[in-house]
């Protein structure tokens, strides 16, 4: 190609920039944190589900649970849609992960733990 169709396609030529390592540390806890939002995810899915179910057998309405499971994808939705924002792109992929953990996990956690206190 060109050097001046690329420079004016793209723009100057600019180095990559470098690759920035992983700390074990922050990849262990992006796991973790990540680990315990899916099994509360799991268990509030689950527990809707369920109650969905014996909701439909009794014939009652059935609104407030189908409110509860549409929720979940949107907010699985406003997640990636904060994944995609320019300076969480800039990080490392754990930081990044770890961050994103912390930002998912607490809602469907307290929402988990209610939802097993409250069931007995």
């Amino acid at each position: 190609m060109n050097p001046s169709t690329y420079a004016a396609l793209y723009g100057p030529w600019q180095p990559a920039k470098p690759v920035r390592k992983e700390r074990p540390a922050v990849v262990v806890l992006a796991g973790l944190l990540w680990a315990v939002t899916v099994l509360s995810v799991s268990c509030v899915g689950g527990l809707a589900c369920i109650a969905l179910l014996w909701t439909a057998a009794a014939g009652d309405a059935a609104g407030g649970m189908l409110l509860l499971l549409l929720l979940m994808p949107a907010g699985a939705a406003g997640i990636t849609a904060l994944a995609r924002t320019s300076r969480l792109r800039e990080m490392a992929a754990s930081t990044r992960m770890l961050l994103l953990g912390a930002v998912a996990c607490p809602v469907p956690t307290a929402l988990a733990l209610w939802l097993w206190f409250l069931a007995g």
